[in-house]
């Protein structure tokens, strides 16, 4: 965080947070609501000024709620997550991933597909998902743990998600070559992205 973000949280201990002002959407573009109604589903306007993304993708971060804000000086203001706390970018032809905060990725524990074919990743900067204007890039890139691309010979589960058979999720090893030579494993994803990553989606006041 800033340095002037931290000498005002110890200056101003206790000011209160702030609740539905401020939402992620699921193109990483952070959206102001300034009637307050971001925990409503209120769309909110996009913010543009780039001093402004800039001071906010500094000063994101989660508390061990999961709950994830931005630290406004010493109020922290709690994000409405419309997929994920970080939305991934591919940021070369090579595949290489970033967060729409501009961190890169240098490793992922595990992705995971949906049945509306979103992709998550749990990335070393917190849980992820991948934009969908990225996504069958990100695929193409994926290889299996003998070097094939994934694409070539996918299995049944990853072709139509929604047709695979019920019990444990189905899972395979790949790999990303772009973040690390090693596999992480690749599964079907059947419980919302926020209970299987650990993120609170709609932040709201203690009762």
């Amino acid at each position: 965080m800033d340095s002037d973000v931290l000498a005002a949280m110890a200056r101003w201990p206790d000011v209160p947070d702030a609740y539905g002002w401020l939402s992620l959407d699921a193109r990483g573009r952070w959206r102001l609501h300034p009637d307050g109604d971001a925990l409503d589903g209120g769309p909110g306007v996009s913010i543009s000024n780039a001093g402004i993304l800039a001071f906010i993708s500094r000063n994101y971060d989660h508390d061990d709620q999961g709950r994830w804000f931005f630290q406004n000086g010493p109020q922290r203001v709690f994000v409405r997550l419309d997929a994920a706390p970080l939305v991934l970018r591919q940021s070369d032809e090579a595949g290489r991933l970033t967060t729409h905060t501009g961190h890169p990725v240098d490793r992922i524990e595990r992705w995971a597909l949906d049945a509306d074919g979103k992709l998550y990743a749990a990335t070393e900067h917190g849980p992820a998902m991948v934009e969908d204007r990225y996504l069958p890039a990100v695929l193409e890139h994926m290889r299996t743990s003998s070097g094939r691309p994934l694409l070539d010979d996918p299995p049944g589960w990853l072709a139509d998600p929604r047709a695979a058979a019920p019990g444990p999720a189905p899972s395979t090893p790949i790999v990303y070559p772009a973040v690390s030579p090693a596999a992480s494993p690749l599964a079907l994803l059947r419980e919302p992205a926020s209970s299987a990553f650990g993120f609170v989606d709609r932040p709201a006041p203690p009762a």
